[in-house]
This record gives structure tokens, C-alpha cells and sequence, in this order.
């Protein structure tokens, strides 16, 4: 891996949902290089086995470290609660940010105590998941629910369709039923849909979106070992897709508000990158 400032930062995700912590990372440090990975080609990890998604996510660190990145994000909530520890573990030498659910901000500021959770299955299923509940949502009803089809449908660029709504109705109605505040995003496509959650919620629930944090815990590392790009001009994009290149392209304007080349790329089995 390289420690040089110029190198890029890895991205990846399952889809097009690690955009909205692109998107967060390029506001708050427009300098870096980054080279994002959506394995839409395994879209949704969060119905897939645990191990399976493990795999991936190592396959998917070798290609980056090959690109010679110097910081790898795990913009996937799924992919952070299956990975992350083992990733660090077998990858020492490589700093690694992922995804959290924001339980400690939700707890923290609800004044209900009765906060709502919007994440995969796989992710509620995590170790990871279960220690921050542990740590920080003792005197707080945390009411879970799994949005079935949510992810499919903001991939198929469906962010405000009567489905896509029924779907959030049918998570968050029984929600504001219970008295719920505070809605936590514990998956990264869900961002892209917040301004229909927030129509369904009301202006007096607070919905946490969690790329915010992510950047500032990438610039954190950053500034610390002394990686941060010194660059002026807004870092070179580059995008790599499972799925169709033409389908991912068009979602870059309106998801990301840039573009850059997008190359394709398909799986050896279930182990090795090799781009198209």
C-alpha cells in the first residue's frame, strides 16, 4: 500500500448506496483521489450470508491495495458488520473506516426514548450492530425494521415512486405509532431517499444520516498519519461496476453531482477481480 498523500482512497459498496459517503467525503475533502466500487453484480448484500459478504469484501481490498490506495472505506453497512474486524485483522497495515449505526447520536438526543431503525437484515444480524445497542441504547426502545425491496428499489433509480413510498409507509407508520423521534439510516443507500422519509415522517422526527461522520473519521485518519492530499483541485474519480456501466454512469448526476469514467468489471468465481 502506498503512504503517499497523492494516492486515492478506496470506496465500495454493493451498489450505488456507498454514494451518499462519496458525496459526503468529496464535500468535506474535495482534494482526495478516489476510486469508488459499486459489486452491483451481488446487489443487495444485505440478504446475503455473512461469510458470503466476507469474501467479497476481501477480494475487493486486494484489487484496491493492487491500485495502490491508501485508505479503504467500507461504505456499506452490511459489508462493515460482516468485514470490518476480520478485514483489519488480516489487512494490519491498512486503515480502514466503515459504517456504524448511529444508535449513540440517536440515543443521546431523543427526548421519546423510542427511536426507529432502518437497516438489512444482515446488518441487524452483526456482531457490530449488537455492541453499539449494548453500549449506548440501554433506557431506549429501539424498533427495527428490515425495508424489504428498498435497496432494490433505489437502485433501479426508483427514490420517489408510489412503491418506494409504500415501502417507507410500511416500515415507518407503525413507527410514529410507538412515538418514535429519531429515525437511524443503518444502510448507506438509504440517504438517497430522505426527503421522502421526511415527508413521512414530519419535520419533528430527526433522521440521521451517518456519512457525515464517515468523512470526518476518514479526514481524522488522514490528518493523523499525515496522508491528507495537498492538492487544490478536486481529486480524480474513477468508478468500477459489477453491473452495467451505462445504468451506474447515469446515476452519478443526480446521486454524486459529478461524474468520472466508469469501467466494468466481472467475478473469477467468487474470489478475484478481473476488469472488463
Amino acid at each position: 500500500m502506498s503512504g503517499q498523500a497523492s494516492s486515492p482512497l478506496g470506496i465500495f459498496d454493493s451498489g450505488v448506496g456507498g454514494l451518499s459517503v462519496l458525496r459526503a467525503v468529496r464535500q468535506l475533502l474535495p482534494g482526495e483521489p478516489v476510486i469508488y466500487l459499486a459489486d452491483q453484480g451481488h446487489v443487495p448484500y444485505g440478504a446475503r450470508p455473512l461469510e458470503e459478504v466476507r469474501g467479497f469484501s476481501e477480494s475487493i481490498t486486494r484489487f484496491f491495495l493492487e491500485q495502490g490506495v491508501k485508505l479503504i472505506v467500507v461504505a456499506c453497512n452490511t459489508a462493515s458488520a460482516a468485514a470490518l474486524q476480520y478485514l483489519r485483522q488480516i489487512f494490519p497495515g491498512v486503515p480502514f473506516v466503515g459504517m456504524e449505526p448511529a444508535i449513540k447520536p440517536a440515543a443521546e438526543h431523543t427526548r421519546t426514548r423510542v427511536v426507529g431503525v432502518l437497516a438489512t437484515p444482515a446488518t441487524f444480524q452483526g456482531a457490530l450492530y449488537a455492541s453499539v445497542v449494548e453500549r449506548f441504547a440501554h433506557d431506549v426502545t429501539l424498533l427495527q425494521d428490515t425495508c424489504p425491496g428498498l435497496v432494490k428499489s433505489i437502485e433501479a433509480g426508483h427514490l420517489d415512486t408510489p412503491e418506494t413510498q409504500a415501502i417507507l409507509m410500511d416500515a415507518l407508520l407503525p413507527m410514529l405509532e410507538r412515538g418514535i423521534d429519531t429515525v437511524v439510516l443503518g444502510c448507506t443507500h438509504y440517504p438517497f431517499v430522505i426527503p421522502l422519509i421526511q415527508r413521512i415522517v414530519g419535520a419533528e422526527v430527526r433522521v440521521i444520516d451517518p456519512a457525515p461522520a464517515v468523512a470526518r473519521q476518514v479526514r481524522r485518519l488522514l490528518d493523523t498519519s499525515g496522508m491528507r492530499s495537498p492538492g487544490q483541485e478536486p481529486g480524480r474519480l474513477r468508478f468500477y461496476t459489477s453491473g452495467s456501466v451505462t445504468s451506474f454512469a447515469s446515476f452519478l448526476p443526480e446521486l454524486l453531482g459529478e461524474t468520472g469514467p466508469v469501467q466494468s468489471f466481472h467475478w473469477v468465481g467468487e474470489s478475484r477481480l478481473v476488469i472488463a
